[in-house]
This record gives structure tokens, C-alpha cells and sequence, in this order.
């Protein structure tokens, strides 16, 4: 929404808010008010005034403030309109309709994810006022925020993958238990992260409060740091999160705040409903850099993962707006499909990948189930090779043996997390095989192959490929095995990849 655009519908908000039943010109004129409706998107009201052939109008939800009414017309009863649609570029708008039926409105209609279907009735002035969307205001962009968290990228645990919105203390303190008792913290594994799901709702003072299923967020806080752990949570500055909850919406420096005053040590700021009213560049990197001052006014250090899907080349300017991550695509899924396109096409440009700052490619989905051991294999190496973030995203109670041997590979580990903080690339392909290249630390090169067709293949790896005129030692990081130069060939199964580190010169 543009900023004339933004303004003219608050004060269409404003002025509609004069309307009453005894002025209506149409019969869909006046204030309509919506009790039952779905809590995504969250209608609660509806505004419609004409005057002669002209009809102006606005549907007020929770999770978008006022949806301004596009092309309104009456047509055989009903009044239709379009709505823009966010998100959704084969589908920039949707169409939308009202019919009357003994005095009850019937408003239907999409957006995005979200399916209106509710009957609405009546109201007043005084109703439309109490239920007016209240906008908050954006400061401009401050001066970039210093990091000096994530020499490397993180490691640990987040919900959702997992447990979606399905998530509460108990797990949490489960998941702080698994990460010890399998080896996974001291493998480098350390935040426990919640996800979209604990806020309840705000108290007299307007301070966010968890819901039943987080009872004390410090105690909570407190058990998982005595693991030897940090632990992280979730908000976004929208009104609603991806999931349907609480928002940070207006609440900013109130938010941060609490987090700290919880002991939190990593915060995912999700752009969710928060893309309705941020949709260009310069408000999306002012919402983030609002939360970002106000995270380091609390005086306590708290990672901020950014997360607005890769649009507006995050990459380009996450660390000035105080984060330490930033995704660069949309959400990861449990298959082969996802990740790759994920991996090898969405993972950030590397340019902008190095200490105090990481393109985020999404969770691991290790341990899901829904790959292959090679296809996991591949997740892993990948991931390595781009310097991500590592956030497991399974029941860390159900860990399998070869699942916690991908994850605790320390070899492989070690490529994500050299000190040298080079996201690593593909230096050549070779129709369904590519071999990929990252700089270690050490003065070694760390080489992928991967083999994204169907079939097994193999492909010789040369010294050219590290940026070497010769080889003098080779260690295959998933085996261990070491040797003096390299093999005539590698043969790498379907989906599959190898994975070694190479000295030369």
C-alpha cells in the first residue's frame, strides 16, 4: 500500500465512521458489524457510504486494519468489490461480495490463505468508533545498528517444523533435555527456540502475556539455561503472526522489553500481517530496524533473525537494521523438491554471508522423514557448504542413530562453522552434477559433489576445482577417511553428495 493510499484509508476509516443507518443511499450503506467470523483474517466490521453512482467502502479485519474496497459496484442485489490480495502474484487481487437477506449482510471473500464466509449485521457509530482499526506510526530508518553476535551461524532447536503452533513448556524443557542427553549441545547445537504459538493476549497495561500453555516464562527461561543452553521466541510486527496470534503491532519497544525481562536470548521477527502495511522496501527495512534499536535499547544481547522470505535483497542491508540472519526464501517443507530449490537456488548471495551476519536458506528438516538418508545427507552438506544456520526442526526425543550421525558430524559441522565465515558456491556443473567450493579457515577448501538427478553418477574432482594447481592431502568429512591425493573418481548415489576438504597449493 502506497503512503497516499495508506493515509487515504484511515481517513476513509475516519469518515466513515459519520455514517449511520439513517443516512444510507444504498441498502449497503452504513456500518455492518461481524461477531462470528473467522479469526484469520478477523472481520469484524464493515463500512459502506455513496454518493450518486459513487460507492466507497472498506472491510476492517484484525490481522490487515481496513481492506479499502476496489471497483465497488451493485450488480442482480449484491455488492462486489475486489481486495488486494498480498502475497499471491498470480492472484494481486480477489473478489469479494455482500448480499442483504432480512437485514443480515452476507460477506464473502479470500485473502491470501483466509476464506470469509459470516453473516454481519447492523450497527452504530458508537460501534464502528470502538472498532475503528488503530494505526501506529513508523519511525524513519535510524543509523545501523553495530553487531557483534554470530561470529558464526547458529546452531539449535526451533518448533515449528515439527510442532507448528502445537507447542508448550513441557516440550520445550523436553527439547532442552534431548538437546543434552544426546550429544547435540556439545556438538555445537544451543538455542531452543520457540516458534509461532505461546502469546496469549495483552493485559490492562497493554504488556504481552503468554497463553495457559507457557505459565512462566521466566522459570521456563531459567530451566533451559541451566542446560547450558539460550533459548529464543517468536513475534511479528504485524497486528496477528503467521498462526493467527498476538502481534507486536504498535507494542514494539513494549515487546522487546519483555523479552529481555524474560531472558530471552534470540528473537525471530516474522513479516506475516506486517506485509500488509509494509509492502516496499523502505517500510519493511524501518519495521525491522524499529525492533532492532528497540532489542538492543534493553541492554541484553538477543540474536534477531529476520524473516520477510528474501524480498528487497535483505541480504543487502539485514546487518544494518541490527540482524544476525535473515531468510532469504520461503518456508522450507519436508522433501527433496523444496530443499534443493531452496538450497542450491534460494540460499542468499554469498557476498553478503560472513560473521555478524548469515543468509538463512530455513530449518533443517533432518529427521522428518520425509527424504531419503541421501537426500538428508545432501540437506546437510549443502547447508555446510552455505555457512546457514543450523536450526533442527524434529522431535529431538526421537532422534535416530543416523540421524544424530548427520547432525553430530563434527567434521561437517566444522565447514558451517569455519572462523573465515565463507558461504561456499558452485564452481562447476556438469548436467545433473555440481561441485561447490568454500574457503576454509585453515587454508583448506572444502569440495561438494552433488548429484541432483535420478541415477547414480560420477564425476573427478581436480585440484582446479579448490583453486589449487595440485592436491596433498584429501579427507572425506562424512567418513573420516584421508588419503594423499585424490581418487580418479567419485561416485555419488541419486540425490546423494560427497563431501571432502582438501590441502594444496
Amino acid at each position: 500500500m502506497s503512503r497516499a493510499l495508506f493515509t487515504a484509508t484511515a481517513l476513509a476509516a475516519a469518515s466513515l465512521c459519520a455514517a449511520s443507518p439513517a443516512a444510507a443511499k444504498t441498502a449497503f450503506d452504513g456500518v455492518w458489524l461481524f461477531d462470528k467470523a473467522p479469526p484469520m483474517p478477523g472481520v469484524t466490521m464493515m463500512e459502506v457510504r455513496s454518493k450518486g453512482a459513487k460507492i466507497e467502502g472498506h472491510v476492517t479485519t484484525l490481522w490487515y486494519g481496513p481492506i479499502e474496497m476496489m471497483n465497488p459496484r451493485i450488480q442482480d442485489g449484491r455488492l462486489l468489490f475486489e481486495a488486494r490480495n498480498i502475497n499471491d502474484r498470480d492472484h494481486p487481487t480477489r473478489p469479494w461480495s455482500v448480499s442483504l437477506d432480512k437485514g443480515q449482510a452476507h460477506l464473502k471473500g479470500r485473502i491470501w490463505a483466509s476464506e470469509v464466509d459470516t453473516q454481519g449485521y447492523r450497527g452504530t457509530t458508537k460501534d464502528a468508533k470502538a472498532r475503528t482499526f488503530r494505526f501506529t506510526a513508523l519511525p524513519p530508518l535510524g543509523q545501523p545498528i553495530p553487531g557483534k553476535l554470530a561470529t558464526t551461524p547458529p546452531m539449535g532447536w526451533s518448533s515449528w517444523n515439527k510442532f507448528a503452533e502445537h507447542i508448550d513448556d513441557r516440550t520445550v524443557r523436553a527439547m532442552a533435555d534431548a538437546m543434552v542427553s544426546t550429544g547435540l549441545r556439545d556438538a555445537g547445537y544451543l538455542y531452543i527456540n520457540i516458534d509461532d504459538g505461546w502469546q496469549g493476549k495483552r493485559d490492562a497495561n497493554d504488556m504481552l502475556q503468554p497463553n495457559e500453555k507457557f505459565p512462566d516464562m521466566k522459570a521456563l527461561t531459567a530451566y533451559v539455561h541451566s542446560k547450558g543452553l539460550k533459548i529464543g521466541i517468536y513475534s511479528s510486527q504485524g497486528p496477528r503472526t503467521c498462526a493467527g496470534y498476538e502481534g507486536s503491532y504498535g507494542h514494539v519497544a513494549q515487546d522487546a522489553k519483555s523479552f529481555a525481562d524474560w531472558g530471552f536470548d534470540y528473537l525471530k521477527y516474522d513479516l506475516c500481517s506486517g506485509e500488509w502495511f509494509y509492502a516496499d522496501a523502505d517500510r519493511v527495512k524501518r519495521s525491522y530496524h524499529e525492533m532492532g534499536a528497540a532489542l538492543q535499547a534493553t541492554g541484553r544481547d538477543i540474536l534477531f533473525s529476520l524473516c520477510e522470505y528474501g524480498r528487497f535483497d535483505v541480504g543487502s542491508w539485514g546487518r544494518d537494521v541490527g540482524g544476525q540472519l535473515w531468510r532469504t526464501t520461503g518456508d522450507i517443507t519436508d522433501d527433496y523438491e523444496t530443499m534443493t530449490k531452496i538450497g542450491f537456488d534460494k540460499n542468499g548471495n554469498p557476498a553478503h554471508a560472513g560473521p555478524h551476519g548469515w543468509n538463512d536458506p530455513d530449518m533443517l528438516e533432518i529427521g522428518n522423514g520425509g527424504m531419503s538418508a541421501a537426500e538428508y545427507r545432501t540437506h546437510m552438506t549443502l547447508w555446510a557448504m552455505s555457512a546457514a544456520p543450523l536450526m533442527m526442526g524434529h522431535d529431538l526425543r526421537e532422534t535416530s542413530a543416523e540421524t544424530l550421525a548427520l547432525l553430530t558430524n563434527r567434521r561437517v559441522i566444522a565447514v558451517d562453522q569455519d572462523a573465515r565465515g565463507v558461504q561456499g558456491k558452485a564452481v562447476r556443473k556438469q548436467g545433473a552434477l555440481e561441485v561447490w567450493a568454500k574457503p576454509l579457515a585453515d587454508g583448506r577448501v572444502a569440495l561438494a559433489l552433488f548429484n541432483r538427478g535420478a541415477e547414480s553418477a560420477s564425476l573427478e574432482l581436480t585440484a582446479a576445482d579448490a583453486g589449487f594447481s595440485s592436491v596433498t592431502q584429501v579427507e572425506d568429512l562424512w567418513s573420516g577417511a584421508t588419503a594423499a591425493i585424490l581418487p580418479t573418481s567419485y561416485t555419488v548415489p541419486a540425490h546423494g553428495a560427497v563431501m571432502i576438504a582438501v590441502k594444496g597449493q
